[in-house]
């Protein structure tokens, strides 16, 4: 990963929100979930303790493909081992390309810095979460994680539910029923505004 060195000004704030919006316990049961399906220990004991060992260990890509897999087989057709960080970030890509065809929406994913620069790494804890969601929708029989993802629930009408519909007026018309102006300050009169009996202007 290329040292870009400390960040000030704006750059510092931005940096400090999103490291803030990163929870370590969301991230430890993505860790789990991911452990689950893939059978196997990631890390050095298998537990997440903070969002550097999370960056670690989904860094190259290498993971998150096996877990499209596993979840979709064929998803990914080869998995990139070289260490090169072209190789790597080019795992991250299939990755999220895999995504987009197993069902998450564009604002599901993050972008290959989020992980590989460690820049937004809660924008990969919430694109797991999803997944998870989805995987849920999508009849998967193994570990979960999240909620399903809801269905689409779709209301067919027919023509004469629609018309009846058009001819009735909404809250927020108000009533046509005895309208008035009775009471109404005449236009161009100034309103007075005042508390009677605690205030005397002069």
């Amino acid at each position: 990963m290329a040292y870009h060195g400390p960040s000030y000004g704006l750059s510092r704030e931005c940096h400090m929100k999103s490291q803030a919006k990163f929870s370590v316990e969301r991230a430890r049961e993505c860790m789990i979930w991911v452990q689950e399906i893939l059978g196997k220990k990631l890390g050095e004991d298998g537990d997440m303790k903070d969002q550097t060992q999370f960056a670690n260990i989904l860094k190259d890509g290498s993971v998150l493909c096996e877990l499209i897999n596993a979840i979709e087989p064929g998803s990914v057709k080869k998995i990139n081992t070289m260490n090169a960080p072209f190789k790597q970030r080019e795992n991250i890509e299939m990755y999220l390309k895999a995504c987009v065809a197993y069902g998450l929406k564009e604002q599901d994913l993050f972008q290959v810095n989020d992980l590989y620069e460690n820049k937004n790494l809660y924008m990969v804890v919430d694109n797991l979460y999803n997944l998870g969601g989805m995987t849920q929708k999508n009849g998967w029989t193994g570990p979960v994680l999240g909620v399903k993802v809801a269905s689409e629930n779709k209301r067919n009408f027919d023509d004469d539910v629609l018309k009846a519909g058009q001819s009735v007026i909404g809250l927020q018309y108000g009533s046509n029923k005895g309208a008035s102006q009775a009471g109404m300050t005449p236009y161009g009169a100034s309103r007075q505004i005042r508390p009677e009996g605690r205030y005397i202007f002069r």
